[in-house]
């Protein structure tokens, strides 16, 4: 069906607002919010838009990164109620991986190729900032050039308090022994009401907002993330899609934007009669994909699905969504696992390949910052 007859089909003010992201011409946050409620032949109009201008970005090409996962505790003292990856430190499954085991992990990543390792764990009261700085040094001791991803806002801000001074100088010192970008995580939704029901003892809206630019301005890059589909609203997503829009236009420090879907089986969240969930089931999904190409049209140019949350068969279909990249090979993925996700912990390079191929597009390795390596 050739793009006349899509928009012609479809109502008017919905076309207009498709037109204009078409255009290169920035969505509000109203024009946003009335494209996550399509149905229909208007949500077709909206998956061709979102398409085309992903592929005008990225002639069709859909990266992924070789990479590793090291969750290096799952101790922690938040208390998130989404989370079922972190216990106290008395639990008898509660772990603390030392410098040697981290080290292991870490030839392990560069035995298999890995050019990124991704480096978070709980907010473990145990630990001191020696012991963050000494985990990055052991990376770069093994491999200078093995891109250290690693540490989210909230271990960032929980280590200036360890630290005793700011998150500036934390993140300078971590830097300096090896830090080389951050992930965009503890991010959840970034509407402070939502946040005190589901992590209230977490960073606020603002100083996960000062964490991250402070971060750019120290020229450390940062993915961005977004976790729907527990009790936020669509208004909610719109609002957190903003404050990350606002953050790209004065730094330009965000690589990605990954949105991550609420795992609902195991967490306390899903049990909390109090405040039921808002699921996002398959076109939810979709709608939200489509709808971040194109707000941040002129703004973050990779959109990262996540296949341990989504599974690989979804989210091989949200590659003709505005979606361009894959993500990681990731091994050890331990989060989405503890939370009830039933996709494993690993796709071998060779699988993730043929899972691009198959939706059409053309895979290429990338390295964390987005620099192609290889063509397949």
């Amino acid at each position: 069906m050739m793009a006349s007859q899509i928009f012609n089909q479809i109502d008017r003010e919905i076309k207009v607002i498709l037109k204009k992201a078409l255009n290169n011409n920035e969505l509000s946050t109203e024009e946003a919010l009335k494209l996550l409620k399509v149905h229909g032949r208007e949500f077709f109009a909206l998956q061709y838009t979102a398409n085309e201008i992903c592929v005008k970005k990225k002639d069709e090409i859909v990266t992924f990164v070789i990479n590793r996962n090291i969750n290096f505790t799952n101790v922690c003292f938040q208390g998130c109620k989404f989370c079922s990856f972190s216990l106290p430190s008395n639990h008898k499954d509660a772990f603390l991986l030392n410098l040697d085991q981290i080290r292991d992990r870490v030839i392990e990543a560069k035995k298999s190729n890995c050019t990124e390792v991704c480096i978070q764990g709980g907010i473990n009261p145990n630990l001191n900032f020696d012991f963050y700085l000494n985990i990055l040094k052991v990376v770069k001791k093994i491999d200078k050039n093995m891109h250290t991803h690693a540490f989210s806002p909230q271990e960032i801000f929980f280590m200036s308090k360890l630290y005793g001074t700011s998150v500036e100088d934390t993140l300078k010192e971590l830097k300096k022994a090896g830090l080389d970008s951050i992930p965009g995580t503890a991010a959840e939704i970034l509407v402070d009401d939502i946040r005190k029901i589901i992590c209230p003892n977490k960073v606020s809206t603002q100083q996960w907002v000062d964490i991250i630019t402070t971060a750019h301005n120290l020229s450390i890059p940062t993915t961005s993330t977004i976790m729907y589909g527990h009790i936020e609203s669509n208004k909610d997503r719109i609002e957190h899609l903003n404050v990350l829009r606002k953050i790209q236009k004065e730094t330009k420090g965000f690589t990605e934007f990954v949105p991550l879907p609420f795992v609902k089986e195991n967490p306390i969240l899903s049990k909390l009669e109090a405040h039921p969930l808002n699921p996002s089931y398959g076109m939810a999904d979709l709608k939200l994909f489509c709808v971040s190409r194109l707000f941040f049209n002129n703004q973050i140019d990779n959109l990262q699905c996540s296949w341990p949350k989504l599974g690989p068969k979804f989210a091989q279909v949200s590659l003709n969504y505005g979606v361009n990249d894959f993500g990681g090979t990731l091994i050890e993925e331990n989060i989405s696992k503890s939370a009830g996700a039933e996709y494993g912990e690993y796709l071998p390079p060779e699988e993730i390949i043929k899972i691009i191929e198959a939706a059409g597009k053309h895979p290429a390795q990338r390295d964390t910052l987005y620099n192609i390596m290889k063509y397949y």
